[in-house]
């Protein structure tokens, strides 16, 4: 299973009780393509960067979706559709997880290897003429 990060923005029109029923709807076509919503998180209104269709303002929401891709494809057309939704963007982010997980992994062997390499506790400091510092 891959992981996907999809958001999407809607038009600031949009009611919360019409959010919730898009929202919803989306839930029920991903479980239909055998895909899992991992978490749903809404961003609620914020302005935007610039003008989308004469909207200065939109409600942001957020899919953490665990499917094989049908469930994407599916939602990116239901998204595509719907005139309320004013853009999306779906990411695949297992792939950046596990390099991640790669890269912390060399740490710490390389972390393990350089404290083998330093065997005891380190010298006393001295000073210039050689007498231990406290």
């Amino acid at each position: 299973m891959r992981t996907y990060e999809v958001v999407f923005l809607t038009a600031p029109t949009l009611s919360d009780d019409d959010l919730n029923a898009l929202v919803e709807q989306l839930k029920k076509s991903v479980e239909s393509k055998k895909g899992k919503i991992v978490k749903t998180d809404s961003w609620g209104k914020r302005a935007l960067a610039y003008p989308i269709k004469k909207y200065k303002e939109g409600c942001y929401t957020t899919f953490t979706v665990e499917d094989n891709g049908e469930a994407i494809a599916e939602v990116e057309r239901r998204f595509r559709v719907t005139d309320s939704v004013i853009r999306f963007l779906s990411v695949r982010v297992d792939d950046d997880l596990k390099r991640q997980q790669k890269i912390k992994t060399r740490r710490d062997t390389k972390k393990a290897r350089r404290g083998k390499s330093r065997s005891g506790a380190r010298p006393a400091a001295q000073d210039l003429e050689g007498v231990p510092v406290e």
